[in-house]
């Protein structure tokens, strides 16, 4: 990874949020795409050795991503996005839940809101990720899942990625 790059994990347990800002040495149509597509996000959305696997995406506003994280004996952790709002290449919410193969709720789970910003910068794209949780303990029981090691190490996984993807 270019240790250039910024790379800020925040926690505020009084407002229940995880602030992510993250820099990738990539123009931003490209990541926008890196985040939005499927095909791309099947590549690098889960910490290695890890993978994810889209059962179906419709990134539009009202439509969804549903996928698991398969893990390296074939276990699976199936999650679920309601895409809420979407700026094209500036923005998208989204409501993350955790859900079983066919889609249910799992409702004893922590349940999460993605507010997802791009910013331009020239060679380098930054995305901000806010998610809030309704109560302190959904954030906690998030954490202690090991959310920032894995979210850090697919976000390495985007790194290796990107320029594969460059045109």
């Amino acid at each position: 990874m270019n240790s250039n790059l910024a790379f800020d994990f925040s926690v505020d347990k009084a407002n229940n949020t995880i602030t992510v800002k993250r820099e990738f040495a990539a123009e931003l149509p490209l990541v926008w795409d890196a985040y939005t597509k499927s095909e791309i996000l099947d590549q690098w959305w889960a910490p290695k050795p890890w993978k994810a696997r889209t059962k179906t995406m419709d990134f539009r506003e009202g439509g969804h991503w549903h996928y698991a994280m398969v893990g390296p004996e074939g276990e699976e952790h199936w999650s679920w996005i309601d895409y809420q709002h979407i700026q094209p290449q500036q923005n998208f919410k989204g409501l993350d839940a955790f859900v079983e193969p066919d889609g249910t709720l799992k409702t004893d789970w922590p349940r999460s809101a993605w507010d997802v910003t791009f910013a331009d910068k020239g060679e380098v794209t930054l995305v901000e990720i806010n998610i809030s949780y309704d109560d302190l303990a959904q954030l906690e029981a998030t954490l202690q899942m090991g959310f920032k090691e894995g979210l850090s190490m697919a976000m390495e996984g985007l790194d290796e990625l990107l320029p594969s993807l460059k045109k």
